[in-house]
């Protein structure tokens, strides 16, 4: 406990130093064990890249996720009949890697109808080659399905990092530029 008191008290420099550090971790690492317990994913915070959801989510936006069984998520359909909205707009909005690829950039568009495997994903579509989700950005005219960033393949549960629950403006920025580092 002495040694403890010395460490606390310390004017020297280096230990002072050292105390800063081990201070600003040890609250870095609150606050990062906050956000997983509560969203359940890592990472639980995501930055938007481009202007897809515009103008409900910002490029350089922040945004706090959190991981949810399929049968939780509500898509624009069902969130449509009952008046459910995130964003300014019906449905949840998924945090997805495409296909499940981890060398690619995760995609935040919304949910907007689930599908069963064989079912046309919509009306005049082809069949659906697996159950899951039919998305689409909310500046977007097209579904992911239709396009190339999910073609003809709906959105299945063990791709989704997490439904975006909380938008915070420009420090998606500072995350990305994180990223950039390696770090």
């Amino acid at each position: 406990m002495d040694i403890i008191r010395k460490f606390l008290k310390s004017k020297n420099f280096w230990v002072s130093t050292a105390r800063e550090f081990l201070f600003a971790f040890a609250f870095i690492a609150v606050v990062a064990g906050a956000l997983y317990a509560y969203s359940g994913a890592w990472p639980p915070l995501v930055s938007v890249n481009g202007l897809s959801m515009h103008p409900h989510m910002q490029d350089g936006d922040l945004i706090l996720i959190q991981k949810l069984s399929s049968d939780q998520i509500q898509t624009y359909e069902e969130a449509k009949l009952s008046g459910y909205k995130t964003f300014d707009g019906y449905g949840d909005v998924l945090v997805y890697r495409p296909f499940g690829r981890t060398d690619i950039t995760p995609v935040i568009h919304r949910a907007m109808s689930r599908v069963n495997a064989s079912s046309p994903m919509w009306e005049g579509s082809t069949l659906a080659p697996n159950s899951g989700f039919v998305t689409q950005g909310d500046n977007n005219y097209l579904f992911d399905q239709s396009c190339a960033i999910c073609p003809n393949t709906p959105v299945q549960e063990d791709w989704i990092l997490g439904v975006a629950r909380f938008r915070i403006p420009y420090l998606g920025y500072v995350r990305s530029l994180i990223g950039i580092f390696g770090l």
